[in-house]
């Protein structure tokens, strides 16, 4: 029975770098892997999914409104798909969410979903909190904060490297966040002070 999985982290976890290392892996044994990424990231008309240590490759887009269910069918037509991997899935729309868990349901191919769990706010993308409910294989991948410690929480920053508290939650500029610690987030968002009491 194929499963639904949700690979989740900070930023600059290596997240697109699994996902493209599985793909990779796919494709050495001769199966066919299928690539999504959001719509955000088209670059002159093409999906890219792109790691920080250089390699990159290309994707099918997804936009809100699209059917990935359907869209995996589509290309079931033409020809057999081993796995879907989705990039930046906290982009995700819940019913999307769900089409993907059909695909693994009622297809019978698994699908790895890779992103984010929470804004720079600290709050959930509709999309990973879909997929922390549903997803039958969670996986968080681990990065560490300044302080050596597990990061989990992200901060977004200014040009001039001020920390912003308030704004859009998506925001695809990578180079403007920083992964923190959740005690350091708490600091750098100014919710705790930094030089306060202990406990």
């Amino acid at each position: 029975m194929a499963k639904l999985y949700f690979s989740y982290a900070a930023m600059n976890a290596g997240k697109s770098t699994l996902l493209l290392q599985g793909a990779y892996n796919y494709r050495e044994r001769g199966m066919r892997p299928l690539l999504f990424t959001s719509a955000l990231y088209v670059e002159d008309g093409i999906g890219l999914i792109t790691s920080r240590i250089g390699i990159a490759e290309p994707a099918e887009l997804y936009a809100g409104d699209d059917d990935l269910y359907q869209a995996v069918r589509e290309h079931l037509e033409a020809g057999k798909v081993d796995c879907v991997f989705v990039d930046e899935a906290q982009f995700l729309t819940p019913e999307q969410v769900w089409q993907l868990a059909r695909v693994s349901d009622r297809l019978n191919i698994p699908v790895m979903c890779f992103g984010l769990r929470t804004d720079f706010q600290g709050k959930l993308f509709p999309g990973s909190a879909e997929l922390l409910a549903i997803a039958d294989v969670l996986r968080e991948i681990r990065t560490i904060c300044a302080c050596g410690a597990k990061a989990t929480m992200v901060v977004r920053q200014s040009a001039d490297g001020r920390v912003l508290a308030q704004g859009e939650q998506v925001s695809i500029e990578k180079s403007v966040y920083i992964s923190l610690c959740r005690k350091h987030w708490e600091e750098a968002i100014g919710r705790w002070p930094a030089k306060g009491p202990a406990h």
